[in-house]
């Protein structure tokens, strides 16, 4: 396969990753909407169990079966791939059932310990209860649809991934917000049921997404039965050593896909008691918990998404590089993916922080803007370490040390685990944001080490790059914020007309302002310049 062409694969993938991240996003207001922030809270009670459930059921089983089946087909056996999907369909059908019965089972469990059973205020246990046993249906159908998805990539046909995924967002939001309406607006059902449906709507999301895969399945069954058929080799692995493979690759990447479940699964179990013990009742914990791991979260997220799909178009060719030793062209890529992931995350994560009011009230509500603002403002700096963290992980599989990737998130965790409560305590709810971007700050000091260390990699040239970009983005901030300070004396954040006007003139400025010192000095160009040559100052 040509670079060319895995390129474009990798495009699409990442296309259909961002496209589903900003459905994601975009939903997310008006079910809020609906919902406000304590139904936006009990969605995360179920939420956040089930993310973790689902990556331990998968196991990172999309990128391990892609790897697995592209490998034996570069040596002319497909038989082996067939014979990897079809028993590892019967596997991961068992291995979800298992996932949705623990699930199931200990939602009452885990219901009781972020939720007060005396507590006459915010949401019940019941409800959170319900909520999760809704979601975890979802795991009887996702798992399969992981092992399907992997099949597809190892083929180097990633259309079947990116559709299925648009497909399943767009089914599951459909489901939320049309059954949320219907149950408190037509029926005026109580919040619980509501939310409690609107967490199935991963179930449904996940059949239609399914059925994508199954679409594509069938149409392209009888070439791919043609190709196993005339396979050149047959290894005739027996079954435990071809899972002892593959779960030799699993096993790292399903570790590092955990990242923000396991954070938000500490925030989950120790946020409300901890928020509860500084003198906060449940309901005002709840709104906080609701800001901090739903609205604000996607908020961040974005740049996460654009600058994580940026970077992973040129990932495929730090593998090829690494094996080939070429040392050259290693360095440089490492040297253009760090250099995108900064170029677009911090002056994002400073517009973020310095508007977040505006930002809160345009896209969710002014009603809530006191607790969402306050809280983007504190967490918009930790979408860079979301940024950072992800692509470093990346190269760290590309150069075959996943391992410390492995390391570094159980340091990180580690230490949002012992610090949350404690800062909580000390800092109330911006605790909580401080002990997560504490434990991906030591994650990533651990990834970058090892990039170092493995690949020889000299960082000069990034820590050049990096003030200069943190110079601009400052120098952007502070204008913006000049800006803002003096629109603010005749316009109100709290008037949703008011705060769109805010956003337009001051993100309008703040881009001109660092889009202009970029080009000017030369940065845009050698950053991306490769993409886009206009960018590359004469």
């Amino acid at each position: 396969m040509s670079d060319q062409q895995l390129i474009r694969g990798t495009m699409i993938l990442s296309a259909g990753i961002f496209m589903t991240k900003m459905l994601g996003l975009i939903y997310i207001f008006p079910f809020q909407a609906i919902v406000g922030l304590e139904g936006l809270a009990l969605y995360t009670y179920g939420y956040t169990p089930y993310t973790v459930l689902l990556s331990l059921a998968t196991l990172g089983v999309p990128l391990a079966v892609s790897k697995f089946v592209s490998k034996y087909n570069a040596l002319g056996d497909y038989r082996t791939g067939q014979r990897l999907l079809k028993s590892g369909l019967v596997v991961m059908s068992a291995t979800g059932f298992f996932a949705f019965m623990v699930l199931f089972l200990l939602a009452p469990l885990i219901a009781g310990h972020v939720l007060d059973p005396d507590s006459l205020d915010g949401n019940t246990v019941d409800d959170a209860v319900f909520t999760i046993r809704m979601v975890s249906v979802a795991l009887l159908v996702v798992p399969v649809m992981a092992i399907i998805r992997g099949y597809f990539q190892g083929h180097q046909s990633m259309g079947p991934t990116a559709l299925s995924q648009v497909v399943e967002q767009i089914v599951r939001i459909a489901f939320i917000l049309v059954l949320t309406y219907l149950i408190i607006e037509v029926f005026n059902g109580d919040l619980g049921t509501a939310v409690g449906f609107a967490t199935f709507g991963a179930f449904v999301g996940a059949l239609g997404g399914l059925a994508v895969l199954l679409a594509y399945w069938y149409r392209r069954k009888r070439a791919l039965d043609q190709q196993a058929a005339e396979s050149a080799e047959d290894f005739q692995i027996p079954l435990p050593a071809m899972y002892k493979e593959l779960f030799r690759y699993a096993i790292p990447i399903s570790f590092v896909g955990l990242a923000i479940p396991l954070y938000q699964t500490v925030d989950l179990l120790t946020f409300n008691p901890a928020m509860l013990d500084i003198g906060y009742t449940l309901e005002q914990a709840e709104q906080y918990y609701a800001a901090f791991t739903q609205a604000s979260h996607k908020l961040i997220m974005i740049p996460v998404s654009v600058a994580t799909a940026m970077s992973l178009t040129i990932l495929p060719t730090i593998t090829n590089a690494y094996i080939n030793e070429d040392n050259e062209r290693l360095h440089r890529t490492i040297t253009q993916a760090y250099q995108i992931i900064f170029f677009l995350s911090i002056p994002a994560a400073v517009g973020l922080a310095v508007l977040a009011d505006p930002i809160y009230t345009t896209l969710f509500s002014a009603e809530d803007v006191d607790v969402g603002g306050y809280i983007l403002t504190r967490y918009a700096p930790v979408a860079v370490a979301f940024s950072v963290f992800a692509v470093t992980a990346s190269l760290l599989q590309g150069i075959n040390r996943q391992m410390y990737a492995v390391i570094a998130l159980s340091v990180g965790v580690l230490f949002k685990l012992l610090t949350n409560q404690l800062f909580i305590g000390w800092f109330d709810a911006t605790g909580a944001v401080l002990s997560t971007g504490g434990g991906y700050v030591l994650a990533i000091a651990v990834n970058m080490y090892a990039i170092g260390k493995f690949a020889a990699y000299d960082y000069a040239v990034i820590w050049k790059r990096l003030l200069l970009i943190t110079g601009f983005s400052a120098a952007m901030g502070a204008t913006v914020a000049y800006i803002y300070a003096g629109l603010t004396r005749w316009l109100s954040i709290y008037v949703w007309t008011e705060s769109v006007m805010i956003l337009v003139i001051t993100v309008g400025s703040g881009l001109v302002v660092y889009v202009y010192l970029s080009y000017r000095s030369g940065l845009a160009g050698m950053v991306l310049g490769e993409r886009f040559p206009g960018l590359k100052k004469e």
